[in-house]
């Protein structure tokens, strides 16, 4: 039930962000969440939308360097401590949170999360068992 994440290398420089949201603006492909680190040489642009592989081909045909990571992606509760519900599942249960960064949609009554973890099963299956709302690439595709 995971969730397919983009991961696009690029150069700390100006213009590098741009390369990658114009291609994928090009396409009609719509990003629905994205988070961007950087070191002082490179940064890594990632990113969850609603038609990966037309977005993954049309960065191909760029020249971006990019890669294919699946994620965990849940809806919290829109209110203080929705989150806090939700990560304690995981760390109680022994499972590392390598990064995360979350998105809102239309939806009053939730917030996005996007969580890469070392183990998707188990959290998805922790997760689901606790109550918290799991999303897929469906769901995704009709936000």
């Amino acid at each position: 039930m995971a969730i397919k994440q983009l991961s696009v290398f690029v150069e700390n420089k100006v213009g590098s962000l741009v390369s990658v949201t114009d291609a994928i603006a090009s396409t009609g492909v719509d990003i629905r969440a994205m988070s961007m680190a950087d070191t002082q040489e490179f940064g890594i642009i990632r990113m969850i939308v609603d038609d990966i592989d037309t977005a993954k081909a049309k960065l191909e045909e760029k020249g971006l360097f990019m890669s294919v990571t699946e994620v965990v992606g849940i809806a919290v509760q829109d209110r203080p401590g929705g989150l806090d519900e939700a990560v304690k599942v995981l760390s109680d249960n022994n499972i590392n949170i390598d990064y995360m960064y979350a998105f809102i949609s239309e939806s009053k009554h939730y917030a996005y999360v996007v969580l890469r973890v070392d183990d998707n099963e188990s959290a998805e299956r922790l997760l689901s068992e606790r109550g918290v709302k799991l999303i897929t690439e469906s769901d995704i595709s009709k936000m």
